[in-house]
């Protein structure tokens, strides 16, 4: 399996885990949605806290140029160490929430 489809089967697998987990309380599901061509990642909240509508992004991952780029984080402990545990290297991994600026100061890729 080449790098790039080790990738995309990590973070599949790792958000599906995830979206599995059922909420407690409201009427909430997680959903899993994936542009396999586009190479975007996303895990989704939708549902209904009491007279709420919830649409929530919890995550959102893309592949660019052979690299991870996590736009957006919403896990207590970070999807970013759930693909090193995986075995993705950190020098793979840019923590895209992060401004430019502040990236060279984790322990993860600058761009």
């Amino acid at each position: 399996m080449d790098k790039l489809a080790k990738y995309r089967q990590t973070i599949e697998s790792v958000l599906t885990e995830y979206a599995e987990i059922p909420y407690r309380y409201a009427d909430l599901k997680s959903h899993v949605i994936v542009s396999r061509d586009a190479n975007h990642y996303l895990l989704m909240t939708l549902g209904w806290e009491r007279d709420v509508k919830v649409h929530a992004c919890i995550v959102h991952v893309e592949i660019s140029n052979e690299k991870i780029w996590i736009h957006r984080d919403g896990l207590e402990d970070g999807i970013a160490l759930e693909l090193v545990a995986a075995g993705i290297p950190k020098h793979d991994i840019v923590l895209a929430f992060h401004s430019p600026e502040i990236r060279p100061y984790t322990e993860f890729a600058v761009s």
